[in-house]
């Protein structure tokens, strides 16, 4: 059976921000749900790319040697590969991340 996933009920789920939840895979890719609150370290992926779509809230990405990235409500982004980066928010703020299954969210 093809499943229906609620993202809404997702979120009340997420009680401890930088700690993704995989809610769906399709082919080699997953998306997951993340909340965001405070800094998360500059790091990066080597071998894909990274793609932030903020549902709620808002967030900035830093960018190494590139002006910040700011999201809001119903905006995305991709980072490429290779790109060091270091999302943060000043508010609690829930973000889905689409990337390869293989990917460690937290860099390499």
């Amino acid at each position: 059976m093809t499943p229906i996933i609620d993202v809404w009920e997702q979120i009340r789920t997420l009680k401890k921000p930088w700690s993704p939840i995989e809610i769906l895979q399709v082919n080699d890719q997953v998306i997951r749900l993340a909340l965001f609150d405070g800094e998360f370290p500059m790091h990066k992926h080597t071998n894909a790319d990274e793609l932030f779509f903020v549902l709620k809230g808002q967030i900035t990405i830093r960018v190494k040697n590139q002006p910040d990235i700011t999201l809001t409500e119903g905006k995305m982004t991709v980072i490429p590969r290779g790109i060091e980066h270091s999302p943060k928010s000043i508010e609690p703020s829930y973000v889905l991340m689409f990337e390869p299954t293989a990917l460690n969210p937290r860099g390499d």
